[in-house]
């Protein structure tokens, strides 16, 4: 098999001191159940932040404004599979959230909530890129 990069954006969105998480639907075949921030792949020859307001409007169905990035992470999901992740702060115009099919639930939460129900692995980028201070 062909090595592949693919290369994904994350929204932190922040409303009313609160950050906006996702979980992922039961049936997903990655990360069934996990909780995350909201973001996807970026398309070939998509810019960065018009990448992260569609999937924020496809995923939650809010408009956000892109404040600026706050990390970049690496991780192999497969053997031959590379994804690289930019995460931004960004904030939500409203709190009104509408899920897509690929999330199940949603929380506004705040920093103790995120560090209970978000993996790991995101928690231990949150506190490597210094990012609970921007939150």
């Amino acid at each position: 098999m062909e090595n592949v990069i693919i290369v994904a954006v994350k929204a932190i969105i922040m409303f009313n001191k609160k950050a906006l998480i996702i979980q992922r639907a039961a049936d997903d075949e990655v990360g069934a159940n996990l909780w995350e921030f909201a973001g996807g792949k970026l398309d070939f020859g998509e810019d960065l932040e018009a990448a992260l307001k569609r999937e924020v409007v496809e995923e939650v169905g809010l408009t956000v404004t892109v404040d600026k990035l706050l990390y970049a992470s690496t991780f192999k999901t497969h053997e031959y599979r590379q994804l690289v992740i930019l995460s931004y702060l960004c904030t939500a115009n409203s709190d009104n959230v509408y899920l897509s099919n690929e999330h199940q639930n949603y929380m506004w939460a705040n920093k103790e909530q995120m560090k209970d129900i978000l993996s790991t692995v995101i928690v231990d980028d949150l506190h490597r890129y210094s990012v609970w201070e921007h939150i």
